[in-house]
């Protein structure tokens, strides 16, 4: 690891490229993942980034806003090839003064060449995504409304200012669910759901997302209900024939699935640490629909329409003296 004090932009890409070829790497990055973390999650953003890299070559630019009112701009970076965060490349950068809000400016010239950017706030988002420049050059933008003050408020935000490219840790945690989900209504047959019940921790925004997709999918609105949590624990379905479908978790591994009619199974369900759903994001690098659709559905708001390029807009995050 090189670690630099006090120092400039050019001189971390300069230690970065000395870095590399000390260590013999080659090209072969698959993307560039920015991960915008305030110092108190730096530790949980680089366990998450580490696993997301270990399944996905890529270049970890770690931007920490750590202390914007700070009279004298600094920086402060730790560059390790193959280190502590994993086999590839990563840079933690803690920005102080302006410099903070003129992050691009240092991370702009580390972009790895000619592969596409996936920007993901490890904390409460901007509450428009283009205040934040780290987040208009990216090609894909990941949010986590679970970290906002209010996670279902934060849903409407990401709504309202959704473009193509977006998407939110929120989603990807009801992965397993719809997976279970949509494997169950392959052996429904034609009978419609005519109702759901979703139950989980009080706004958990995961809820409101599966509910938005059985939204869009079936053409029903979910109820949703408080249970001791953790997360989503039961997802019940009613059929037009009077079948009965649940889905309940009671740990952290498994599922109970219960149908009428049909003995009742025991399923994979494990609760994932936030490295597996980000690792899951940068899977894909094109515009997540199912999301958007969902999106739509659990807020209200159409999505259709909207541009897919961003401009950054300017916002002095310092109060003015006096």
């Amino acid at each position: 690891m090189t670690t630099l004090w006090d120092t400039t932009g050019t001189e971390v890409v300069k230690a970065l490229g000395e870095a590399r070829r000390g260590a013999g790497m080659v090209s072969g990055l698959a993307l560039t993942l920015v991960v915008v973390a305030d110092e108190k999650k730096v530790a949980e953003a680089e366990v998450a980034a580490t696993k997301a890299a270990a399944a996905h070559p890529c270049r970890v630019l770690i931007v920490v806003r750590r202390q914007i009112d700070a009279p004298q701009p600094r920086l402060d970076a730790e560059i390790s090839i193959g280190g502590r965060l994993g086999p590839g490349e990563a840079v933690v950068m803690r920005m102080y003064g302006r410099l903070a809000l003129h992050a691009e400016s240092v991370t702009l010239p580390l972009l790895a060449p000619d592969v596409p950017v996936v920007t993901w706030w490890h904390g409460e988002a901007p509450e428009r995504i283009a205040y934040d420049p780290l987040g208009v050059f990216a090609d894909r933008r990941v949010t986590d409304a679970a970290q906002a003050a209010d996670p279902i408020a934060a849903l409407q935000i990401r709504a309202a200012d959704y473009v193509p490219g977006d998407t939110d840790l929120a989603w990807t945690r009801a992965t397993p669910w719809r997976a279970l989900l949509a494997g169950a209504f392959d052996t429904l047959g034609t009978h419609r759901v005519v109702s759901a019940r979703i139950a989980a921790a009080p706004k958990n925004p995961s809820a409101y997302l599966l509910g938005g997709w059985l939204r869009a999918r079936l053409g029903i609105s979910a109820e949703q209900t408080d249970s001791a949590g953790p997360g989503i624990t039961e997802v019940y379905l009613k059929l037009e024939d009077d079948t009965e479908l649940s889905i309940s978790r009671h740990d952290g591994f498994s599922a109970l699935m219960h149908r009428t009619g049909v003995q009742d199974r025991r399923l994979p369900l494990q609760r994932r640490d936030v490295g597996e759903p980000l690792a899951e994001e940068l899977r894909r690098l094109d515009p997540d629909e199912p999301y958007a659709a969902a999106l739509s559905a659990a807020t209200g708001l159409v999505l259709d329409q909207r541009p897919r390029a961003r401009v950054h807009v300017w916002r002095d995050a310092v109060p003015a003296a006096g």
